[in-house]
């Protein structure tokens, strides 16, 4: 019996444009909602909370297929480095049932 898969993203985000710590919230909680609503993710900023152009964001997805969740990964990585800030890593983790 297949229980699902299972993918994790962590993203370092770097906003050129925030001159304060309410302009990156902005930001953040943009690419949050943006994720949540175009690939049902979950959503948590991870790392430097209190640093104005800087995010770490990690981003969970569930499908029953493999390949339906590297799709869901692959649009939040393709959409996250089409938008006006600059992703400066990506780091995908994909927990296999069958493991």
């Amino acid at each position: 019996m297949a229980s699902g898969y299972v993918g994790v993203l962590t993203c370092e985000l770097h906003f050129p444009g925030a001159h304060s710590l309410k302009e990156k919230r902005q930001y953040v909680r943009s690419a949050k909602a943006h994720l949540q609503n175009r690939v049902g993710a979950s959503v948590a900023e991870v790392d430097h909370h209190e640093v104005w152009q800087r995010a770490r964001l990690t981003i969970a997805c569930v499908a029953r297929e493999h390949r339906e969740l590297e799709r869901l990964l692959d649009e939040a990585e393709r959409w996250l480095r089409g938008q006006e800030w600059e992703v400066a890593l990506v780091d995908r983790f994909v927990v296999d049932p069958e493991d």
